[in-house]
């Protein structure tokens, strides 16, 4: 079952930001897509399941920001 969250990330101001967040969260298993918002920093994420909050925080930080919240 297709599960889209909303995650907010801290720290993006450009698009190397958007890059980077992008890119480490594709890696993430289960991820179909994923869509940034650079000016409210959001990160939309489409995924085939919920995925766990663990991984989310790992790759945001692996990309060299923060997570700040979660929506679903």
């Amino acid at each position: 079952m297709p599960v889209q969250t909303k995650y907010t990330v801290v720290g993006m101001t450009c698009g190397h930001c958007v890059q980077a967040v992008t890119e480490e969260l594709t890696k993430v298993p289960g991820v179909r897509d994923v869509r940034v918002e650079l000016e409210a920093g959001q990160v939309t994420v489409d995924s085939d399941a919920p995925l766990p909050i663990d991984a989310v925080v790992h790759a945001v930080d692996e990309a060299g920001y923060e997570l700040a919240g979660a929506e679903s």
